[in-house]
C-alpha cells in the first residue's frame, strides 16, 4: 500500500529507522522522572500510594509513549520537529520536577504540564499535516482523545484528596485504553492499525529496549546510592548490595538474553507493527513499572538489610518481582506464542511466599528472590541453546 509523502517523515525507503541522538537526549528527562517516581513510592509504600504511583507512572510513560510514536513516523532530524522535542523536553522537566508534589501543592503543574504535552505535540502535528495525508484522521482522533482525558485531568488538579486520585484514574484509562479501539469517535471514526499504524517496527521495539535499560538503571542507582549513604561499609551491607545487584543482573538477563531479541524480530516480520506496537507499549508500561517497583525494593534491602518486613514492603520486594515476571510472559507469548513455564512457576513460588514473608528480614527476603530469578535464567538459558533457530 503506497502512502502519502511529506517532507518531515522518515524515509521508509531506509531498512530500518534508527534512533537518533535527539531523542536519546529526550530519554534524559525520562531518566530524572523514573527516579523521581521512585523516590515518590520509597515515601508513600501504603494502598493509596501504590495507586498514585500506578497514575503518575502511567502518564509519564504516556507521554513519552506518544512523543516515540510521532518520532517513529517524523524524522527527529529535521528542524521542526527536532524543535518540537526540545519544547516537549523542557514541559516533561518541569512535569517531572512536580512529581514528589503532584497530590499536594503542584498538581495543576503536573497536570497542565501533562495536557500540554499531549495537546502541545498533537496540534503541532495535525497542523504541520495536510488534511489529505493519510495519517491526517488518526491523529486528529488522538487529538480528540486528548482533549477528553484533558477534563478529567484539570478538574482532578483542582481538586483533592480522593477525588484528584479517582479524576486522574479516569483521565489515565482514557489515554491508555482509546488507542485499544483505534481512537473511536463519533464523525470521525476508528483508526485501522494496518492503514494508518504505519510505523517501523524495529524503532519502535529499540526505544522501548532502552526505557526498559532506563529503569534498570534505576535499579542500580537507587543501590548504589544507598550504599553510599553509609560511612561504615560492614559485610551485612556489602551482602545486601551484592543480592540486589544479582536481583537487577538477573531480571536483564530475562528481558535481554531472549524476549527483546525475539520482540525485535518478531515485529519487524509481522504485515501489521503497528499493532504489535501497540502491544508492546501496552506490556511494557507494565513490565518498568515492576522494575520501578524492584528498584524501591533494592533501596528498602540496603538501607535496612536486618529491618521488620511491612506490608508494603513485601509488595516491593515480591510483588514487584511477580508483576515483572508475569509482563515477560505476557510478551513472550505475544512475540514467540510460548507459554514461559519458568515464569509461571517462579510466580506461584514467589506469591507463596508472600503470606510468609514477614518472618524474614529484607536480607534474606531479598536473597529468596534472587534465587527464583537465577534459577528462571538457568532455564531460560538452557532452553534456549537446546532450541535451534529458524
Amino acid at each position: 500500500m503506497s502512502h502519502s509523502s511529506h517532507h518531515l517523515l522518515r524515509s521508509r525507503e531506509e531498512e530500518r529507522a534508527s534512533v537518533s541522538y535527539s531523542e536519546l537526549l529526550f530519554d534524559l528527562i525520562y531518566v530524572f522522572a523514573v527516579t523521581q517516581l521512585s523516590h515518590y513510592l520509597l515515601h508513600h509504600l501504603d494502598w493509596l500510594g501504590y495507586l498514585q504511583e500506578i497514575i503518575l507512572w502511567f502518564a509519564v510513560w504516556l507521554a513519552w509513549q506518544h512523543t516515540t510514536w510521532v518520532t517513529n513516523w517524523f524524522n527527529p532530524e529535521t528542524r521542526s520537529i527536532r524543535l518540537l522535542l526540545f519544547v516537549l523536553m523542557l514541559i516533561g522537566l518541569v512535569m517531572a520536577s512536580s512529581i514528589p508534589e503532584a497530590y499536594t501543592s503542584r498538581g495543576v503543574v503536573f497536570a497542565a504540564c501533562y495536557v500540554a504535552i499531549q495537546l502541545g505535540r498533537t496540534l503541532v502535528i495535525v497542523f504541520l499535516l495536510d488534511k489529505k495525508h493519510h495519517l491526517s484522521p488518526n491523529f486528529k482522533r488522538i487529538l480528540g482523545w486528548f482533549c477528553i482525558s484533558a477534563i478529567f485531568w484539570i478538574a482532578g488538579a483542582f481538586s483533592e484528596g480522593y477525588m484528584r486520585v479517582l479524576l486522574w484514574l479516569v483521565a489515565v484509562l482514557c489515554d491508555y485504553t482509546s488507542p485499544m479501539f483505534g481512537f473511536y469517535l463519533p464523525g470521525l471514526g476508528r483508526s485501522v492499525s494496518s492503514k494508518e499504524w504505519t510505523i517501523e517496527g524495529q524503532h519502535l521495539a529499540e526505544r522501548s529496549q532502552l526505557f526498559v535499560i532506563i529503569a534498570f538503571g534505576e535499579t542500580i542507582m537507587m543501590t548504589g546510592a544507598s550504599l553510599s549513604d553509609f560511612e561504615v561499609w560492614d559485610a551485612t551491607i556489602i551482602y545486601a548490595v551484592i543480592i540486589s545487584f544479582t536481583n537487577s543482573l538477573a531480571m536483564w538477563w530475562i528481558y535481554f538474553d531472549v524476549s527483546s531479541e525475539a520482540g525485535s524480530r518478531k515485529i519487524k516480520k509481522i504485515s501489521n507493527p503497528g499493532l504489535l506496537g501497540l502491544k508492546y507499549h501496552s506490556i511494557h508500561v507494565v513490565l518498568v513499572g515492576a522494575l520501578i517497583i524492584c528498584a524501591v525494593g533494592d533501596e528498602l534491602v540496603v538501607n535496612h538489610p536486618l529491618g521488620e518486613m511491612t506490608t508494603g514492603g513485601i509488595f516491593a520486594m515480591v510483588g514487584g518481582p511477580i508483576i515483572y515476571l508475569m509482563s515477560n510472559s505476557v510478551y513472550k507469548w505475544i512475540t514467540c506464542r510460548m507459554i514461559a513455564w519458568s515464569h509461571v512457576i517462579a510466580v506461584i513460588v514467589l506469591a507463596f511466599i508472600i503470606p510468609f514473608a514477614r518472618f524474614f528480614n529484607p536480607l534474606q527476603l531479598n536473597a529468596i528472590t534472587a534465587l527464583v530469578f537465577i534459577a528462571v535464567v538457568v532455564y531460560e538459558t538452557v532452553q534456549a541453546r537446546s532450541v535451534p533457530e529458524s
